[in-house]
């Protein structure tokens, strides 16, 4: 556990941020590997039918996630306020919760697998195999939520090393099994998916079996939590926006998808392979956003509103020097990334247009991302959500439309930094107002500018 509210502010940041970032490497590296066996093994249907199953689970377990991201604000400011008792009581509250929304989402996601892929018109020869990988995934959403309900724990605690050891693990296990199932045992698909779920499985048992041992504050032991009502509807009113948020950008993914499946299968297979790309590129901002929200998170439950202005002049000074480096080298070698994933000539071609045209505003997208770290971390959770409504459902969408009936598969992707222009100043504007400080859980009598 590490205390964010000392310290010099920039590198209190950084040090926090880097477990989280190589851990995430190495879970989008298993992606990438992931991704790589399914194109060159399975074939661009099956690259296309993984592509068109990630904004489904997105969908699915984005609400319960914004819900965790709540916690784990709750969780931080009651750390920085040295309130331990609420601390475990929060604690609490969030594994139960989390227990019973992934039985949930279990049972519902695979009774509408289906239905949603009709929905966004999924090629026929993809639909099989999208649902046959979904309805397996589905199984492991129960480790998934357990291992990053856990994760996010930690974070609020200050702690973001622990969850990457075991991260890397489960990675290093995934891909291992990923090539037993798929290229020797020959499952296809359905291998895919199972190696996903053995290994979410181990990490989260792994995880647990570690905090039990060695770190007897967290307890986990079912039999003895509690529920506690008020906890939860804090959680609720800091969760419930960013859990809207991230389902509405989910479903607004699931709309993208029914622009781009209007383009055919080479289409699909070169957005599957952008995002996986996407996925390593915006993989810094996401990463200091979580850092800087804990930050701001302890710091104004210490009622040390002096260092918030600091870190985040820090963070983008950080995150825009990494963004710069990542889009340089996202243009120069567009031709062999998209390659690593797929033989089609077509598809990496599609695939070089959609790097060329969105990566040169990774840094809008940084700049964002961190601004609504800040939010998020003071509790501030509503104008962020309304903020990314609009530019999904006001800009990108409506802007990707129209341009692709003018200009074909490009115009989809022009949509996507049209939407971050917006959402950067919207952000900026209403983080310049000062109104977040005022959002916070632990109240002091005095807040400083």
């Amino acid at each position: 556990m590490i205390d964010l509210t000392t310290g010099k502010e920039g590198k209190r940041i950084l040090n926090f941020a880097i477990p989280m970032l190589l851990g995430n490497v190495f879970q989008q590296f298993y992606n990438v590997v992931d991704t790589i066996i399914v194109g060159k093994v399975l074939g661009d249907q099956a690259l296309a039918a993984v592509g068109a199953n990630f904004p489904f689970i997105f969908a699915l377990i984005s609400f319960i996630v914004g819900i965790a991201i709540g916690a784990t604000v709750i969780i931080a400011q009651y750390f920085g306020a040295k309130q331990m008792e609420n601390v475990k009581r929060t604690i609490d509250t969030l594994y139960i919760f989390m227990f019973f929304a992934s039985i949930t989402l279990t049972i519902v996601g695979i009774w509408a697998s289906e239905y949603v892929f009709e929905i966004i018109d999924l090629p026929t020869d993809v639909m099989p195999l999208a649902i046959e990988y979904f309805n397996i995934y589905a199984l492991g959403f129960i480790f998934f939520f357990g291992f990053q309900g856990t994760s996010a724990i930690l974070r609020g605690l200050g702690d973001s090393k622990t969850p990457v050891y075991f991260l890397v693990i489960s990675t290093i296990v995934n891909i291992l099994l990923d090539l037993l199932f798929v290229v020797v045992f020959k499952w296809g698909i359905a291998g895919v998916a199972a190696a996903t779920v053995i290994s979410q499985a181990g990490a989260f048992f792994a995880i647990i079996w570690y905090l039990n041992k060695f770190h007897k504050f967290m307890d986990f032991s079912p039999l003895k939590m509690k529920f506690d009502n008020d906890i939860f509807k804090k959680s609720i009113r800091i969760g419930l926006p960013t859990g809207i948020q991230q389902t509405v950008v989910a479903l607004g993914f699931l709309a993208l998808y029914k622009i781009v499946n209007v383009f055919g299968v080479p289409t699909i297979a070169a957005y599957s392979i952008a995002m996986r790309i996407d996925s390593f590129a915006i993989m810094p901002a996401m990463n200091f956003s979580a850092a800087i929200s804990t930050f701001v998170g302890q710091n104004i439950g210490a009622n040390k509103f002096d260092r918030i202005a600091k870190g985040l002049k820090s963070t983008l000074l950080m995150i825009n020097a990494i963004s710069i480096t990542v889009t340089l080298s996202a243009v120069i070698f567009a031709g062999p990334l998209i390659g690593l994933f797929t033989d089609s000539i077509e598809v990496v071609e599609i695939g070089k247009q959609y790097i060329y045209i969105v990566t040169p505003f990774y840094i809008v997208f940084s700049t964002m991302f961190i601004l609504n770290g800040v939010l998020r971390g003071a509790g501030d959770t509503f104008v962020p959500m309304i903020i990314t409504i609009l530019a999904l459902w006001a800009m990108r969408l409506p802007t990707s439309w129209w341009l692709s009936e003018e200009i074909g598969s490009n115009g989809i992707w022009w949509g996507i930094p049209i939407a971050w222009i917006f959402g950067v100043i919207a952000s900026y504007f209403y983080y310049s107002t000062g109104k977040w400080k005022k959002k916070g859980v632990v109240k002091h009598e005095n807040k400083r500018a």
